[in-house]
Order: structure tokens, then sequence, then C-alpha cells
């Protein structure tokens, strides 16, 4: 661990009664008697009313790649309780704003104190404070001057910025690291949605950040989702909360049946003139307020374990895997078919020599597997490497898991078994290599003894014959068989997703949703494709709804 300067931002209450002096700034920094041991708060950000400061805390990374970062303001009591809440919302909603707004009331900043701390920088532009790494920050030591707890904030990236939907998907991945190492986060009190106020209609980009965000946790979190509404001009925030309601988020409900929600104008660390001190007065009123109701909500909140949420996570990278690689070995097997029933073809046009026992040549497309290296524009950044099973010749996890050194640990293993191919190989059986296998075709030249030698067929005329073909059906009848039991796995996970997840439906899953409809429909399995039409038309409907009722606004 070492030292970095934190930037916090937002206000709201402090108490002036212990002044710490920061000569280097020759500003006199007006904090609370907790606040007098931020000795070292000498980093004067921006000089005005209020005045921003920056922190000294301490920084861990807690993955190989620094995706994964641990920001950490203070010393842990462990006989005192702590509270941790992820935030997660769109680019642009005001996250790291909220961010430092909370940290200024832990602290208990006030507005005459006219000092704000920014533990999250927010002066840079939009685009280039968008961060790619989910970052914790800690703020411990200082129980009871506001709240009788720790704080740990769970900053995730934006989502739907401009680099799309393999971002969002990142994010999961990461969340899904945090959870499951030794030193993340095993329990969350609260999920904070963070929304504008200003969202008076559900488009169809907010509707998929929306499922982006609640197809990571599982059904045990839904009383743990609350909105935090910002950019507030004080008014009810009735629209941003009917696009919520709207969107079917499942989240915690106040007596009005409403969502769970606290208001912020995110304005109190702006800095302002002597005559607009009114507004900036009401500005910290309507902030302070706010997050008392929220700290108080969060002290009443029951803490959830993430198993549940880290299982969704597994489940739907799991499905992935295993219809990336589905996709692949079909592929494959239908080649392989084609194959088969262009050597049937050809043995048809040579009855007479295959009945006389005579040798003869013919033409076939062969299938044969290649590697080939990954392209570097890969819609991963962060990785180009596939997982790949040196005995199976299969692509086991493609993107493989970017943070995992022992392959042990990657997604589609299982009790160190991997879950995805076709051998279920030991995990020792994988390597990850910047290739991956794929399944091509080309046209060879073969003879009717080189048939007989592989499938080891001896006997003389007719029954060479017979024996050629039959061994040829039993081949297409194998492939048929494997390919079948490859969509029956795939469709049993996402049966196990759809028992856990608060949302079956996000991201990839609608695409392979069809995928799977119409492979379960080539085996003829009306009761399994009846299963998935129903997953899939629950949330046709939900989506009408809601376009047809932002069409009439």
């Amino acid at each position: 661990m070492h030292d970095i300067w934190l930037f916090l931002e937002e206000p709201d209450h402090f108490s002036a009664s212990c002044p710490v002096v920061d000569q280097t700034a020759k500003h006199t920094v007006m904090a609370c008697k907790g606040l007098s041991k931020v000795k070292d708060t000498r980093l004067l950000i921006r000089d005005g009313n209020p005045a921003v400061y920056g922190i000294k805390t301490n920084k861990k990374n807690l993955d190989l790649k620094n995706q994964l970062i641990k920001i950490t303001f203070g010393k842990r009591d462990p006989t005192k309780d702590n509270k941790t809440i992820l935030i997660v919302g769109e680019t642009g909603t005001g996250k790291s704003t909220l961010i430092n707004a909370m940290v200024n009331y832990v602290l208990g900043v006030k507005r005459k104190d006219k000092v704000w701390f920014e533990i999250v920088k927010t002066e840079n532009t939009q685009t280039e404070s968008q961060t790619t790494a989910v970052t914790v920050y800690e703020v411990f030591g200082y129980e009871g001057l506001r709240v009788p707890y720790s704080l740990t904030l769970i900053d995730t990236p934006g989502y739907g910025d401009t680099r799309g939907i393999q971002e969002d998907k990142l994010i999961a991945e990461k969340l899904y690291e945090l959870f499951r190492s030794e030193n993340g986060i095993h329990n969350i009190d609260a999920v904070c949605l963070v929304v504008k106020a200003s969202m008076n209609r559900l488009s169809e980009r907010q509707q998929y950040i929306f499922d982006a965000v609640v197809s990571i946790f599982g059904k045990d979190m839904d009383k743990s989702i609350v909105a935090l509404i910002t950019h507030s001009d004080g008014m009810p925030p009735k629209n941003a909360l009917q696009a919520i309601i709207k969107a079917k988020i499942p989240c915690a409900k106040n007596r009005k049946g409403q969502p769970v929600h606290f208001v912020f104008n995110n304005r109190q660390s702006e800095c302002i003139e002597e005559e607009c001190e009114s507004r900036q007065r009401n500005a910290w009123k309507q902030g302070f307020k706010a997050l008392k109701m929220f700290f108080s909500t969060l002290n009443q909140m029951e803490k959830k374990s993430v198993m549940m949420t880290e299982g969704v996570l597994r489940q739907r990278k799991h499905l992935e895997s295993l219809v990336s690689n589905l996709q692949d070995r079909i592929k494959e097997i239908e080649l392989k078919q084609k194959e088969i029933k262009g050597t049937q073809i050809a043995l048809e046009k040579h009855t007479k020599d295959m009945e006389e026992n005579k040798d003869f040549s013919y033409k076939v497309e062969e299938v044969y597997k290649e590697k080939v290296p990954i392209e570097a524009s890969s819609i991963w950044p962060l990785n180009k490497g596939a997982t790949i099973c040196t005995i199976c010749e299969e692509n086991c996890h493609y993107p493989d898991c970017w943070w995992v050194s022992n392959l042990s640990w990657c997604s589609a293993m299982k009790n160190e078994q991997c879950t995805v191919c076709t051998k279920k190989c030991h995990y020792t059986k994988h390597i990850k290599v910047k290739e991956i296998y794929v399944s091509k075709s080309r046209q060879v030249s073969r003879t009717f003894n080189n048939l007989k030698q592989k499938y080891e067929i001896n006997k003389q005329a007719a029954g060479e014959k017979m024996n050629v073909l039959s061994e040829l059906q039993k081949q297409l009848e194998d492939l048929t068989s494997m390919k079948t039991s490859h969509v029956e796995e795939s469709f049993q996970c996402v049966i196990e997703l759809e028992l856990i997840a608060l949302k079956v439906t996000s991201l990839n899953t609608a695409r392979i949703l069809d995928f799977l409809i119409e492979k379960m429909n080539e085996i003829g399995d009306t009761e399994k494709v009846n299963k998935l039409e129903q997953i899939k038309k629950a949330e046709k409907r939900k989506d009408s709804k809601i376009k047809g009722s932002s069409s009439t606004k």
C-alpha cells in the first residue's frame, strides 16, 4: 500500500470546534474535533467558498490489472459496525458528486466551515473523468460524529458511456472478482441506483442501463436497492420515480408504494458569490436533509451476503462461455455432418465398385481445426486472450478471466474441472493463449480403402458397403445426440438463472435466448421452446408497455 491524495467533493455539515490552519494555502480550515485528525490536509484544490481540499489516503490494488482499487482513509476499528454501499448508474448522473457528499457528511462538515473535501476528483471533463476501474472507498475513525458506523463505498464505472456494451459487461466482470476475492467485498447493505431528476421518459438506452444494473444481482437484493435522484430543483421527482416504476426495477418501497428514494441537488460544493449566499444555504439544507434521511434508512437496512449475487454473475459467465463454446461445437458438428453426407453421396455413386471390393477415390469437404490469432481489435480492451483446452481443442472461455493467474479460478472451472469443454478436462489441461480454435473445411481426396481403415472394416463385398454406410449413419446420429446434449446444458443454465437472478435477460442473454430457441426448435423439444419463449415474451411485454407509455408523452 502507498500514500495517494484523494479528492473529496460535496459537503453537508461540520462543527467549528477545532480549527486546522493550512499555512501553505494561507487558508484557515474550520473543522470539527473529529476532522482535526486529518493533520496532513494541506493540498488546496480550489480556493473560495467553500474551499476544496484533498486528504491523504492509502491505495491498494486488489488485482493485477489495476481494475479493482481500494482507497482507505483512516484506520478501521473491528469492534465498530461498517456499512457497505454499492453505487451504480448511467454516466453523467453525478455518482462522484454523491460519493463526495457522503464522505463529507460522515466527516461532519458544516456549511459554516466553508470547506469541502474531494475523495473523487470531479473537476475534469466527463470524458476525462471516466474510469474503467471499480474503486472501493473506505472511511474509518469518524463513527459517532454523524453516523454510528464506518463507511465503505463501491464506485462503479458509469454504464452506457461511449465505450459501449462491452465496457458495461466488464463492470460485471470486475464486481464478480471483487465479490469472490479474499480481500474483496462479501456483504452489502444497500445498492444505490443513481438517476437524474430530469429523466421524464425512459429511453431504450436508459432501459438497457437499468436492465444491465439489475441483472447482476440475486433475488435477495430486491429490498436493498434504493434510488438516489440527482440534479434536483427541489420539487418532488415525479418523472424520475415514474420512469423507475415503469422500468419495473426491483427495489425497496415506501409506505406510498413508491421506490425508496433520496433527492440531491449536487450543488453544495459549488463556489458561491456573496450575493448568492441564500441559494447556497438552501442547497446545503437540501443535501444535509437527504443525507440524514439516507443514513438513517441505511442503519435499518438488512446486511446481505453477496453470495447469491456472486452466483448470478458466475452463472451468467458460465452461460456465456457455454453458449460460445456450444456455437463453436455446433458449427463443427454441422461441418462434420456435411462431410459425412458428402461421403455418403460419393459412396452411392460407386456402389458397383464397393460391391466388387474395388478401391476408388472421391472428393469431400474435410473438417479440421486451426488456431488463429485473436485480432488486435478485440472487443475486450483489457483482455485479448482465451482459455483453451489442449485435449478437446476447444475454446472454453473467450475472452478469458483477465485477472486469473491460476486457471482453477477461471469461471469455466468448477471443482478443478472444466464445465465447458467436451471431456470436462482438469484445469491443468487448459492454457491461456492469444489464439482461439476455429473449425474450417477444405476439399480433399480420399479412397475407399482409407475409409475402411478409418472405421476398421475388413469384411468383403456387400458387407463392406453396408458396414461403411451404417458406420457413417451412426456417426451422424452421435453428432446429433451430442448437439442435443449441448443445447440441453445451456437450457438448464438459463433455468438456474431464472431461479436466482432478479432479471434473466440482459446484455448477451437476450441473444442467447434467441439462439437456444432456434436450436430447441431444430431438436423438436416444444416444451422447452415454450419455456424459453415465455421468458422472452415476459421481457417483450414489459418493453412494449414502457415504449408505449413513453411515446404518448
